[in-house]
């Protein structure tokens, strides 16, 4: 009986050494104070991490960003219409606690140090949260970063707005101070070269109709696409030291939403942490996040000690 042919894996596989190599000579353009500055609280990222893993992310972006531009230009020139660039958006995706705010930071400012120096600009979804009375009124406050507790429709049409070239597009602000959309306040990016968009759910394609009409979905728009992997242990544990050290400094602050976690004691604090993380952090991760991974164009893998082990890049 003839042997059946193992399935094709979507994925090429690097180790992180095999990875660095690919910047092929790509000069670094930031220094260990750039990335002391870009990191999160609990991120332990070093220059060499930089270096040896978003240096050749950086320099494969380049290549993606030129072919898509290549693309428009033939397609404006087939259908004679201008040739404006349009924005090309990058997608971060993972858990809580798996370092999605340094990658988009790092990845933001080497980008925007590319000889061409393209107009770089970040947003995160947390913006597009229902602010908390229309979480209290639907009963979701207990479902927040759950898929339902976003403004999707707002969140799309965003994404729509930047894809076709509109300018000063606005975006709410989201205050983790005070766990909440602050009402009035808005952030406006216009017309930016590449746009970085950072959250949990943004590779979800959703439901598709039953009568064949067109939809669109936050994916749809995205150009290149990164998850950030981890081991689901390590992700707890990741969390709950992110917790305790917001505790002694954020959590302190008069204002903050969080402020009477800082007044409990260690073992309270932590019986809480856990309780937030198996209740509503963990579900929303085991169905809804990372369900995601395959879709994602680049999955960085990290090890127990929060640096990246693996890449993985689809291929085309």
């Amino acid at each position: 009986m003839a042997k059946r042919p193992a399935a094709l894996d979507p994925y090429r596989t690097f180790t992180k050494q095999q990875w660095s190599d690919l910047r092929n000579g790509q000069p670094m353009t930031l220094t260990a104070e750039d990335i002391d500055r870009l990191r999160s609280l609990s991120d332990p990222i070093s220059l060499a991490e930089a270096e040896e893993v978003y240096l050749p992310l950086s320099r494969l972006l380049s290549y993606y960003v030129e072919a898509v531009q290549g693309l428009h230009h033939v397609s404006s020139r087939f259908l004679n219409t201008p040739g404006d660039k349009v924005p090309f958006i990058i997608g971060v995706a993972g858990s809580v606690a798996v370092g999605k705010s340094t990658t988009s930071r790092i990845l933001r400012a080497l980008l925007s140090r590319w000889p061409s120096s393209p107009k770089v600009d970040l947003v995160t979804t947390d913006g597009f949260l229902h602010p908390n009375r229309v979480l209290e009124e639907r009963g979701l406050m207990q479902r927040k970063g759950f898929p339902e507790s976003y403004d999707r429709a707002r969140f799309v049409n965003f994404l729509g707005d930047i894809k076709s070239g509109k300018s000063r597009v606005a975006v709410p602000v989201y205050s983790h101070l005070v766990y909440d959309v602050v009402p009035g306040e808005e952030v406006i990016i216009d017309r930016p070269d590449i746009l970085i968009v950072e959250g949990l759910n943004i590779l979800q394609p959703g439901e598709l109709p039953r009568d064949g009409k067109p939809i669109v979905f936050a994916s749809d728009f995205i150009d290149f696409s990164i998850y950030i992997d981890a081991d689901v242990e390590d992700l707890r544990d990741w969390y709950l030291t992110r917790f305790f050290r917001l505790r002694e400094t954020a959590f302190r602050d008069p204002t903050s939403f969080f402020r009477k976690f800082s007044q409990m004691s260690e073992e309270e604090a932590g019986e809480f942490g856990r309780n937030v993380w198996e209740t509503i952090n963990l579900p929303n991760l085991l169905e809804n996040v990372l369900p995601t991974r395959g879709r994602a164009d680049l999955i960085l893998k990290k090890g127990k000690d929060h640096r990246v082990d693996e890449v993985k890049l689809k291929r085309l």
